[in-house]
């Protein structure tokens, strides 16, 4: 990505150094780090895991201070850091102007936390395990750096606009929020069973998708910033996180009825789709059947 001179988000919570523990209460950290990893190698909704664990009264209260010795950062944690910055103020001007063109009202930008191993949020308290998610209890989006790392050995998924869509992702769930899809779709969730839950999951997560390849197709209109390769680095970081994808690796097959981010074949079309149109009326995942999806 072409990303020389451009400006970087204020909005960004860094509390990488910083330790997270916990106080007395029901539960305590290990239960969710175990649902957690599991979630992750399920490709399982953080957000949903954490909320479901915390109505249920299954985590301390959890404080945050500042850990003895502080380590330095690594020059490419630092760049990676930069880098993110960078990708959110351009969701901030690209979304600013969408919400404005569309009549949607005014874009209020969601928050970056950055953070190291752990952290707490109005969601809950989150292990880097899970990966990068987004809560709308606080409408942050929380970012262990190291998983970007993780994306490179574990999957094979590397490049920076792969890394670009990975954050574009979880912002596009903050744009489900302020359009009122995320609290209908979580409600309907809670209203039914799980195997019908997880579709509607998927319908998320596919329209997440969308929203972040709308995002890249605005974003390279305005400033230019895609290069060639980049859309493949993009699509081949969707398959590598497809459910299908995940488990099988994981464990060698798969379970469609478990399913909450959609196959990669799913994950690679809707992202193409919104990159490729930038078109927001396009976004129809939930208008449409389960098997046009």
């Amino acid at each position: 990505m072409k990303l020389t001179g451009r400006r970087e988000s204020s909005n960004v919570e860094d509390r990488r150094g910083m330790s997270t523990g916990t106080k007395a209460g029901i539960g305590g950290i290990g239960g969710i780090i175990l649902i957690a990893l599991f979630t992750f190698l399920q490709g399982g909704n953080l957000g949903d895991v954490v909320n479901n664990v915390v109505q249920q009264g299954g985590l301390g209260a959890v404080q945050e201070q500042q850990a003895p010795g502080q380590r330095e950062f690594t020059p490419e944690e630092e760049e990676l850091a930069k880098f993110s910055r960078i990708i959110l103020a351009g969701t901030e001007d690209v979304w600013t102007r969408i919400f404005k063109e569309n009549g949607y009202g005014q874009y209020t930008p969601p928050t970056l936390v950055l953070f190291t191993n752990q952290v707490n949020s109005n969601c809950g308290t989150a292990s880097a395990a899970v990966g990068p998610f987004y809560c709308s209890g606080d409408q942050k989006l929380y970012i262990d750096l190291s998983f970007f790392t993780q994306m490179k050995s574990q999957l094979g998924a590397d490049g920076d606009f792969a890394y670009a869509y990975v954050i574009a992702h979880e912002v596009g769930h903050h744009v489900e929020y302020l359009l009122g899809i995320l609290d209908k779709a979580h409600q309907a969730m809670s209203q039914t069973d799980k195997v019908s839950a997880n579709k509607l999951s998927v319908r998320l997560e596919l329209l997440a998708d969308f929203y972040a390849g709308v995002w890249a197709h605005h974003d390279n209109k305005q400033f230019g910033s895609i290069e060639e390769g980049d859309l493949e680095e993009a699509i081949d970081c969707a398959k590598k996180i497809g459910d299908n994808y995940l488990q099988e690796k994981a464990r060698g097959y798969s379970q469609p009825e478990s399913f909450t981010h959609g196959t990669s074949a799913q994950r690679m079309k809707w992202l193409k789709l919104g990159f490729t149109t930038g078109d927001m009326s396009k976004g129809r995942t939930f208008e449409m059947s389960d098997a046009d999806l």
